[in-house]
C-alpha cells in the first residue's frame, strides 16, 4: 500500500480540489498528535472539534494539546469560550467550522478537523443528515434541526410548558413520533414538537421523506438534495487502540494530569461556583464545562474540604477515591466515543456510500507510531490531495481488517432488512415506516374502515345467499340488520 501511494507523492493537487482531513477516535489515542503531524507536513491548520476544549483557562481538565506541542500550527476553536458562557449549540459550531474551512481553503491550506465530540464532527462532515439522526441520537442536548438557534418562548410558548402538556401536543400533531418516546423523555419530545413548529410538517413525515430520498439515491445513484452526503473530498482517520492497552494508558494519563495541576484547576472551578453562590447566582452544573471529566468527580472532595468535617486521613482517602472516579469516567467516555464511531459515524458513511474514505490507524503500540500511523496517514493524505485512488481501508492493518470487516458485514445484514413499506388494503394507504404502520393499525380511521368493510362483506354475503336460494323476484331483500318484523 505504501509503495502504491508513494508513486503519487509529488503530484500537485487539482485546482478545484477542496479537501478536508478529519481525525476521530477515543480520548488518549493520539488524535491531536496526528493532526499536528499532518498539518506540519501538508501546510494545514487545525480546527478543534472537542466541546470541552473550547473553554478557556482549563487546559489540563479539558486535555488541550500544550502550546509547545503544536509546532506553530494555528489551532482554531480552542480556548475560545469563557467559563460562564453557554456551551455552543451544534448548529452554531457547524456554521463557525464551515466558515473556517472556507477561509483555510481560500488561503491554499489544508483544514484538519480533530476532536472527540463526534456529533460536532459529524454535522460538519455530512450535508444535513436525516432529521432523526441529527436530532434524536441522545448524545447532544443542544442539537437543533438544521442548526437553528434554540426557539424562544415568545415564538412557541408551549415548548416551555410542563412536560405533560408538551407531550399531549406532540400526540396531536405527530402521533408517530410521540409513540417513540417515553413521557419522561422531555428533551426528545420537545425536539420533535420543535421540528413541527419550524417546518410545518411532523418530524415523522420529514424523516420518512428523507429515508425515501436516501433509498432512491442508493438505488439509482442520484440524489436531488444530497442529504447525508459528504460536504468535501474527505479522508477520515480513526486513531484506534486495543481496549486493554488504551485503558492502561488512560489511567496513567490521569495520574499525569494530577501531577501537572488537575487538582488546582478543579479547585479554581469550585471556588468560582462558591463565589457565584455568594452573589446569589445559580450556575447550571448539568451543562457546559461543569460536566467535564475531572471536575464533577472531584467536587465531593472540595465540598468536604470546605466543610472541614473530615480528618486529614479521611480527606486523603476521599481524594484518592475521587481520582479513581476520574479514571473510571475517562474509560467510560472512551468506550462511548468508540461506540459512536462504530455505530453512528459508520452508519452515516455507509448511507453515503463513503466507507472507503474511512481509515483506521492502529495506535496500540506507541513505539510503532511511525510505521502504523505516520506513514499511512501521510501517504493517504497525499493521495486525497492528488485526487488519486486509495487502497481498501481494510488493507491498512490487521486491526483495520478485523474491525472494519465486522462493520461491513453488520451493515449488509441491516441494509437487507431496512427497505420495506406497509400497505393497508382496507384503507388503500401505504406507510414508509413500521411506526407509522402501528399507529395506523391502532387509529380510529382504520378501525372504522374495518367495521365498515365487515358490514359490507356481511351484506354482500347475504345477497349472494338470497340469489342462491332464488329469492328476490320483485321485492327488496332485507339486509341482515333490517329483518322483517314479527306480525303482532
Amino acid at each position: 500500500m505504501l509503495k502504491f501511494l508513494r508513486s503519487f507523492w509529488r503530484i500537485k493537487r487539482p485546482l478545484t480540489m477542496e479537501p478536508l482531513i478529519a481525525v476521530v477516535g477515543a480520548t488518549g489515542t493520539g488524535k491531536s498528535k496526528l493532526a499536528v503531524d499532518l498539518a506540519s507536513r501538508f501546510n494545514g491548520e487545525i480546527i478543534n472539534g472537542d466541546a470541552m476544549q473550547m473553554y478557556r483557562g482549563l487546559p489540563i481538565i479539558t486535555n488541550q494539546i500544550p502550546i509547545e506541542e503544536r509546532n506553530g500550527i494555528p489551532h482554531h476553536l480552542i480556548s475560545c469560550v469563557e467559563l460562564e458562557e453557554e456551551p455552543w449549540r451544534i448548529g452554531y459550531f457547524k456554521r463557525e467550522c464551515l466558515r473556517l474551512i472556507k477561509d483555510i481553503h481560500s488561503r491554499g491550506k489544508l483544514p484538519i478537523l480533530v476532536g472527540g465530540t463526534h456529533y460536532y464532527t459529524q454535522t460538519v462532515l455530512f450535508k444535513d443528515q436525516l432529521v432523526e439522526e441529527s436530532l434524536f441520537s441522545g448524545d447532544s442536548e443542544d442539537a437543533h434541526f438544521n442548526g437553528e438557534p434554540e426557539p424562544t418562548s415568545a415564538k412557541w410558548p408551549i415548548l416551555d410548558a410542563p412536560p405533560e402538556v408538551v407531550f399531549q401536543k406532540l400526540k396531536e400533531v405527530d402521533p408517530v413520533m410521540a409513540s417513540r418516546w417515553h413521557p419522561n423523555d422531555v428533551r426528545k419530545i420537545r425536539r420533535s414538537l420543535e421540528i413541527y413548529f419550524q417546518t410545518g410538517k411532523p418530524a415523522s413525515e420529514i424523516y420518512a421523506e428523507q429515508k425515501r430520498e436516501k433509498y432512491a439515491t442508493e438505488t439509482n445513484g442520484k440524489s436531488s438534495s444530497g442529504i447525508g452526503q459528504l460536504r468535501y473530498p474527505t479522508v477520515i482517520f480513526w486513531v484506534h487502540s486495543e481496549k486493554e492497552t488504551l485503558n492502561c494508558r488512560l489511567a496513567k494519563r490521569v495520574d499525569t494530569m494530577v501531577e501537572q495541576g488537575l487538582m488546582a484547576e478543579a479547585q479554581r472551578m469550585w471556588a468560582y461556583l462558591r463565589e457565584k453562590k455568594k452573589q446569589g447566582v445559580t450556575v447550571d452544573q448539568t451543562r457546559g464545562v461543569w460536566v467535564s471529566i475531572g471536575f464533577k468527580e472531584l467536587a465531593p472532595y472540595f465540598d468536604a474540604l470546605d466543610n472541614g468535617a473530615l480528618s486529614e486521613v479521611e480527606l486523603e482517602a476521599l481524594k484518592q477515591s475521587s481520582i479513581e472516579l476520574v479514571k473510571i469516567a475517562t474509560r467510560q467516555y472512551a468506550t462511548s466515543q468508540i461506540k459512536w464511531i462504530r455505530n453512528k459515524l459508520w452508519k452515516a458513511l455507509a448511507d453515503a456510500s463513503a466507507t472507503d474514505n474511512f481509515y483506521l490507524l492502529d495506535s496500540t503500540v506507541v513505539e510503532d507510531w511511525e510505521k502504523c500511523v505516520t506513514e499511512p496517514s501521510e501517504l493517504l493524505t497525499q493521495a486525497l490531495i492528488n485526487d488519486e485512488p486509495r487502497p481498501d481501508p481494510k488493507s491498512i492493518s490487521d486491526l483495520a481488517r478485523e474491525t472494519l470487516g465486522a462493520r461491513e458485514a453488520q451493515s449488509q445484514t441491516q441494509r437487507s432488512n431496512l427497505i420495506q413499506t406497509f400497505t393497508c388494503e382496507v384503507c388503500s394507504r401505504t406507510m414508509a415506516t413500521e411506526d407509522q404502520w402501528n399507529i395506523h393499525l391502532n387509529g380510529r380511521a382504520h378501525k372504522r374502515a374495518i367495521k365498515n368493510a365487515a358490514k359490507k362483506a356481511e351484506r354482500e354475503e347475504y345477497l349472494r345467499n338470497q340469489q342462491t336460494l332464488g329469492v328476490g323476484q320483485d321485492r327488496v331483500c332485507p339486509t341482515p340488520t333490517e329483518q322483517p318484523s314479527t306480525p303482532q
